[in-house]
């Protein structure tokens, strides 16, 4: 699968396949019982396979399920609100708010058993010495790790922090009317300004080098974020704290997939190897752009 977002993580030491499967199936999800609110849990990344790490010579794929039902606040309102009224109404007395809360309680039991549930993964990819989680969300990127660590008893992962600022570096690229490396600028920016209500310009679509578009970077606004290609392989926005969105997967690397494969598996195999193998040198050419990371 390619991931659509990254948000990084650094692993100096990468687990076993073999204790990651292990550990990860003691965490496996489990499906949501009547009166639970969620259930979440690692499964299988792949319909194809029942182990809990799909591998592609050493890049390892896991997957983290949430189940959760949906159970809006409005809902439980609008139905205890007619229970009290036609408690009142039948017993002539005002309904306190220990009993309504009590009420509320039981109401909340009933309505979970007939809920819908609303189901979501979020993917996760260990290779190379880096943790990839597919989303932007530093919050689900978190929690993946979080339930990683439990698994496993302890990660050693961290967020990884350059030495130049990300901002300063695509602030410079914009005023210079083009990046560094194998990066060229796309078409997308996102500019934010000084003070407590700080000003935001987000501009799509447009060229970059455009004097009405570098005028805001010249005014004082810093860039936090920005649309580049690397190599003309892989279009993407890259943000101030080094996540990567909205990323496309051009063409040329498709095609590398594609081009041995028979079934979803070989496919998948190739398609694991092609984004770690891209994914590295994307982030290990901007870690060195931005001067290394802190020790």
């Amino acid at each position: 699968m390619w991931f659509k977002q990254v948000t990084p993580f650094r692993l100096p030491e990468l687990p076993e396949k073999r204790y990651l499967d292990e550990s990860l199936g003691s965490s496996w999800f489990k499906k949501l019982n009547g009166f639970d609110w969620f259930s979440e849990g690692f499964t299988h990344p792949n319909a194809f396979a029942e182990l809990a790490v799909f591998e592609a010579q050493k890049t390892m794929l896991i997957t983290l399920k949430r189940e959760e039902k949906m159970l809006p606040n409005a809902v439980i309102k609008n139905n205890l609100d007619e229970i009290v009224k036609k408690l009142e109404a039948r017993e002539g007395r005002k309904i306190g708010r220990k009993e309504k809360n009590e009420l509320r309680e039981d109401l909340t039991s009933n309505l979970l058993t007939r809920a819908l549930t609303k189901s979501s993964c979020t993917n996760g990819l260990l290779a190379k010495g880096w943790l990839w989680i597919d989303t932007a969300s530093r919050h689900k990127a978190e929690n993946l790790l979080t339930k990683l660590r439990e698994a496993l008893g302890g990660l050693p992962a961290q967020q990884p922090v350059a030495r130049q600022s990300p901002a300063s570096l695509m602030t410079n690229w914009l005023l210079q009317g083009e990046a560094q490396g194998r990066f060229v600028l796309d078409s997308d920016v996102t500019l934010v300004g000084a003070g407590d209500v700080a000003p935001k310009v987000k501009i799509s679509r447009k060229d970059l080098t455009a004097e009405d578009v570098v005028q805001h970077a010249k005014n004082g606004m810093k860039v936090t974020e920005l649309g580049l290609v690397w190599n003309d392989r892989v279009a993407f926005i890259l943000t101030q704290d080094l996540t990567l969105k909205r990323i496309q997967w051009l063409d040329v690397v498709q095609e590398e997939a594609e081009g041995s494969c028979d079934d979803a598996e070989s496919m998948a195999y190739a398609t694991q190897l092609l984004m770690a193998a891209a994914l590295s040198v994307i982030l290990g050419e901007l870690v060195d752009l931005l001067g290394g990371l802190q020790e």
